[in-house]
């Protein structure tokens, strides 16, 4: 197979970059299709100049994400067939990008969130709340809680963004370096679009106007036991707010409810987990007695709620050194996603309904 264009960052604008995916991926499909249009053109009659122009309407396969409803009749699945070889063709010839980081947004949108949609819609039935409050351009810095003793709140915080949002922005989430060491688990995370949760990195990111997602909890907050479930581990030193406040980058707090249960953890063999190299190993009531069973989550139900942005950029360069003010920035966010955890349980009816 051949290799990725590789973009490196500030060699061409984000939007240009795009505009040439989009104008490919246009022209392949224009291609395919182009002995269908010859011969409608061919059979079709010539047209009076002055008669009236009927719109063409949007089928179900355009006007919709998944193209429900659409029939072989009207061309709907030949138009599929010609996407998903053209998509296949440009894999292996290698004619699709990534950046730096190893981001394939090809391959996120069209593959990975397509894979993760009937977990977030079906099985989580996720409810998200206020996603309007994420900029529709320039950078932000999303703060998130982080629960479940798998990461797969960030996974579904991603979705979240890239399904609701009105601009259609993507998240690229910071993550553990445990994330980077495993075998495929990395190359997964780096196409799509995580990276090293380390200042160089989101400021890099920040800086180029990106969607930027954090959970300062880490492995505290999401091996927690599940009797401390819903309340808010230390967030470190601080270390986003300074980052934000470098890049003038909005903070917009992310409250996550419904995680915390998809693998209530009773336990925690601290053995084991030095054995494995691994900060914990979660005991749960299906795992590990259960085999691989123990691993499927716990259908509940989820709420994804983004607050009102905090601004960072009224404030000057050397405020990103001031302790004081990113302590009370930090303890500002943290506060912030606390109150709408208990806020959102409180409406909550039950965990899985």
């Amino acid at each position: 197979m051949a290799d990725a264009k590789v973009i490196p960052f500030g060699e061409e604008p984000r939007a240009k970059r795009k505009g040439k995916r989009v104008g490919r991926a246009r022209t392949d499909r224009t291609s395919a299709l182009a002995p269908v249009g010859r011969v409608l053109t061919q059979a079709a009659p010539e047209q009076d100049a002055e008669a009236p122009t009927v719109p063409a309407q949007a089928g179900p396969a355009e006007s919709g994400r998944g193209g429900a409803g659409t029939s072989e009749g009207d061309g709907g699945w030949d138009r599929k067939l010609a996407h998903g070889l053209n998509f296949l063709r440009r894999r292996i010839t290698g004619e699709y990008e990534v950046d730096d980081f190893g981001y394939d947004q090809e391959l996120t949108d069209q593959v990975v969130m397509s894979a993760l949609r009937p977990l977030y819609e079906k099985y989580f039935r996720v409810e998200v709340k206020g996603v309007e409050n994420i900029p529709d351009k320039g950078a932000a810095l999303i703060v998130a809680n982080h629960s479940g003793t798998l990461p797969v709140d960030g996974l579904m915080l991603q979705v979240a963004v890239h399904d609701h949002h009105p601009a259609g922005r993507h998240i690229r989430m910071l993550a553990a370096d445990l994330v980077f060491v495993l075998p495929v688990v990395n190359e997964i995370a780096r196409k799509l679009g995580h990276t090293l949760a380390c200042a160089e990195d989101a400021q890099e990111l920040l800086e180029r106007g990106e969607v930027v997602g954090v959970m300062p909890e880490g492995f505290k907050g999401i091996g927690k036991p599940f009797s401390e479930r819903y309340k808010l581990q230390r967030f470190g030193r601080g270390g986003f707010v300074q980052t934000a406040l470098r890049a003038g980058a909005p903070i917009v707090p992310c409250s996550i409810v419904g995680a915390e249960e998809i693998f209530p953890m009773v336990g925690n063999s601290r053995t084991l987990a030095r054995l494995l190299g691994i900060p914990y190993f979660p005991l749960t009531p299906t795992f590990p007695w259960l085999g691989p069973l123990g691993v499927v989550p716990l259908p509940t139900k989820w709420t994804i709620q983004f607050g009102e942005p905090i601004p960072t950029d009224g404030y000057p360069p050397e405020a990103a050194d001031d302790p004081m003010l990113m302590f009370n920035l930090t303890d500002q966010v943290r506060e912030t996603i606390q109150h709408t955890l208990y806020k959102l349980l409180v409406q909550r009816r039950s965990v899985f309904f």
